[in-house]
């Protein structure tokens, strides 16, 4: 049985702004570069080659996120356990992440705190790993959300043309449509929960496929 998008264990909310900045809106992919390499050092993957003795060699690095997910699968699989501590680090820097891509995609003009949640309302429930998660489960999560990664791999282009005509707009009247807001944000919901399922593994069941 598929839960319900408000119910779900991961939730993610964004107040709608009656009006935007032009300026810091033309400029978005300038101003975003410091908060982004901030964010970039702690989520992307890294490749590095190195010559030895004539021979290419590579390296592939997971970054932090990569390495909590791997790391939470196995203290589940092995010790049935989600510290605390660990998951409010996983949690906050979720947050973090989704301040960075609400500033990117323009739902708000606050740059994006590495503390405070601003405009961004994102919410994850820490789980009872005993009684709500299978010990298995996490180590075919990543199959099983495979049609979600495909739906939205679709959406994510959209919300990329979204994102171009939502910048003309908001240069000409200085707001953001609220259907386009909606929808980029229904994709940042949708993939939130994709993310708590298959990655964060927070929860058991299955995410909807659904924008709200």
């Amino acid at each position: 049985m598929v839960t319900p998008p408000d119910s779900y264990a991961a939730r993610l909310d964004i107040d709608y702004p009656e009006k935007l900045d032009r300026f810091t809106t033309f400029f978005r992919l300038i101003w975003i570069i410091p908060i982004g390499i901030i964010l970039s050092l702690l989520t992307a993957t890294g490749n590095e080659t190195l010559a030895e003795t004539g021979e290419q060699i590579e390296r592939t690095g997971l970054g932090i996120t990569g390495g909590l997910a791997i790391a939470t699968m196995l203290m589940i699989v092995f010790r049935m356990r989600y510290p605390r501590w660990w998951f409010d680090f996983v949690r906050e820097l979720t947050r973090f992440g989704a301040r960075v891509a609400a500033y990117f995609f323009l739902l708000t003009d606050q740059y994006p705190s590495t503390v405070d949640e601003q405009s961004v309302h994102l919410e994850i429930d820490y789980p009872d790993v005993e009684h709500d998660l299978n010990r298995w489960l996490p180590l075919v999560k990543w199959l099983l959300a495979i049609p979600h990664f495909i739906v939205l791999a679709v959406l994510g282009v959209i919300a990329i043309v979204v994102w171009v005509v939502a910048w003309f707009a908001i240069l000409f009247t200085g707001s953001y449509p609220r259907a386009l807001f909606d929808y980029v944000v229904g994709v940042g919901r949708w993939a939130l929960r994709v993310d708590a399922y298959a990655s964060l593994l927070v929860t058991d069941q299955y995410p909807p496929f659904s924008l709200k």
